[in-house]
């Protein structure tokens, strides 16, 4: 093994994903609010959520920063000479793409069978939907649904391919100091969904019936979709190509000690991270059965991304710094450094996602309106959509801690302990749906989950204090009960001022709900400093001093 090269600070890292995300996940929000101005909770929005499950989760699952493919290329790679990476990286690539190649046959051909099992509510029969007090209109929305779901799921395949070069570019880039174009890289796949419903806007100049505008619609979203999955794999290139960490050439060497290192880490780490998705797909199986399903699972879409932009955000920023600290404090006499870092990340995701998991609990209905109620988005898809996002607001600290764990197993060459866990987790969350999807609908699937997250990262945390030879979770636990009492007082005192500021103004209109949203929520956060300050965290500090400086400098 060689000597580990030398890094940018974590500071300076993350300071570059903090930008690169942000304008990213910014014009991804962009890109949902036009979906939700152009279908609201319609067919054509449903249909997309539905056949989104298995093409567009690979993209998120291989393509993703801080996915499988993206964090053992990197716990790899980042031990390594820059010089020694390109044969590994196009040994990997030559392997990773003949697999998926077969996958996406595999797609195509069996699209709909796929969709049967990933909605099994779209192909009820007339009489079944007739003995679950199903309307004939509602009957007749499931039948456009599935049908426009099959189509869009053909047409993405496709980006089973596409994620896993994506990935692995990802991973390359990040493992040699490269973290600007990764980053910034989600914002083409946006841009492209953004044109084609400005190309979709330009028909409805013509009369075309609603069932051909959520047909052609249906359409418009999965081709751009594709469009933009191969337009962010196309950017990388470049860089690759001039930082010589590989190209397109076509290498069978698998047997090369670096190449089985990635594989022992991203074989587990895939099948691990896919777990996560079967729980998403979980979710859908049972939401396809509530009669709206395409509202239910379009308000599960929308209210999704409100959490997963801050939380994206913060994640790369927390995450991708650290995940190559981690690699290179693997060694047992680096542990106690490791221990530190280990409580720095999730110290740092306390304070970030506890107080912003309190107010977007608060202020859930008036950030839906200013972001999605406009023109196909009415006040009750509003409303269902905050109630959805009120249940995905309580785990967003699990599900960013748990990811910290997870990190921490992968950089000490362990992937199959999250892979355990997740197997595990599969039938949990199918029994936690099961349970709570009758008396709660659509909430119950998102409580489900997040009581998954809960138990995934406990059991983690016993495991490595085990595998670490203890660690000190008194020391960590007080500090986040802490943040979490402040947090919840900053919620309770965001809605006190919200409520204040209602009484004389009223809710109604785009400018008054914005400046609503935006008082009570600097308000819940002052009222969090403050209380947080007095705890004296060394994270919350070094947080707020790289604030006042980037202030100042301004």
């Amino acid at each position: 093994m060689t000597e580990p090269k030398p890094s940018r600070s974590l500071a300076g890292i993350a300071g570059i994903v903090a930008v690169a995300t942000l304008i990213s996940k910014v014009v991804g929000l962009v890109r949902q609010q036009a979906i939700a101005a152009a279908f609201g909770v319609g067919p054509a929005a449903g249909a997309y959520n539905f056949a989104y499950v298995i093409p567009g989760f690979l993209l998120v699952l291989l393509g993703g920063i801080n996915g499988p493919f993206h964090s053992a290329i990197v716990s790899v790679l980042a031990k390594r000479k820059q010089e020694d990476i390109a044969p590994i990286v196009e040994t990997i690539t030559t392997l990773v793409v003949g697999i998926l190649l077969l996958v996406t046959v595999g797609l195509v051909i069996f699209a709909e069978p796929l969709l049967h099992l990933v909605a099994p509510g779209l192909y009820l029969t007339a009489d079944q939907a007739a003995a679950q007090g199903i309307t004939p209109a509602l009957f007749q929305e499931l039948l456009q649904t599935k049908e426009i779901a099959v189509q869009q799921f053909r047409i993405m395949a496709p980006m089973a391919v596409l994620a896993g070069l994506i990935g692995i570019g990802f991973g390359t880039l990040n493992a040699a100091d490269q973290y600007w174009l990764p980053s910034i890289s989600p914002l083409f796949s946006s841009v492209t969904v953004l044109i084609g419903l400005g190309g979709l806007a330009l028909q409805l100049g013509n009369k075309i019936t609603a069932i051909e505008y959520a047909a052609l619609g249906g359409a418009v979203l999965a081709w751009s979709t594709l469009a933009g999955a191969v337009l962010q794999w196309l950017v990388q290139l470049p860089a690759q190509w001039r930082s010589g960490l590989g190209g397109l050439r076509l290498r069978f060497d698998f047997h090369r000690p670096e190449v089985q290192d990635v594989i022992r880490v991203m074989g587990p780490a895939t099948f691990s991270s896919g777990m996560l998705q079967i729980n998403v797909w979980t979710d859908l199986f049972f939401a396809s059965f509530i009669p709206q399903a395409a509202a239910a699972v379009s308000a599960m879409g929308y209210a999704g991304l409100l959490v997963n932009t801050p939380l994206g955000i913060l994640s790369n920023v927390i995450l991708v710094p650290l995940l190559p600290v981690f690699a290179r404090l693997a060694s047992p006499e680096h542990w106690d450094e490791l221990k530190d870092r280990i409580r720095q990340g999730l110290l740092l995701t306390a304070v970030a996602m506890l107080p912003l998991s309190a107010l977007m609990m608060t202020l859930a209905v008036p950030i839906v309106r200013v972001v999605y109620e406009r023109y196909a988005f009415d006040q009750e898809a509003s409303i269902l959509t905050a109630s959805v996002l009120v249940a995905y607001s309580v785990g967003m600290f699990v599900y960013l801690g748990r990811d910290v764990l997870v990190r921490v197993f992968y950089a000490l060459g362990d992937g199959d302990t999250p892979f355990r866990i997740s197997i595990f987790n599969i039938f949990l969350n199918a029994l936690l749906d099961f349970l709570l999807v009758r008396p709660l609908g659509v909430v119950g699937l998102v409580l489900a989950t997040v009581g998954v997250n809960v138990i995934s990262m406990v059991t983690l945390l016993w495991i490595l204090n085990r595998r670490l030879h203890g660690l000190p979770l008194r020391q960590w636990g007080l500090p986040t009960l802490g943040l979490a009492g402040a947090s919840a007082i900053a919620g309770a005192v965001c809605w006190g001022t919200l409520w204040a500021i209602q009484q004389p103004f009223g809710s109604n209109g785009l400018l008054l709900q914005l400046a609503q949203l935006s008082i009570a929520g600097l308000v819940g956060l002052g009222v969090f400093a403050v209380i947080a300050a007095q705890l004296r965290l060394p994270e919350f500090e070094l947080l707020i001093s790289r604030v006042r400086q980037k202030l100042q400098r301004r």
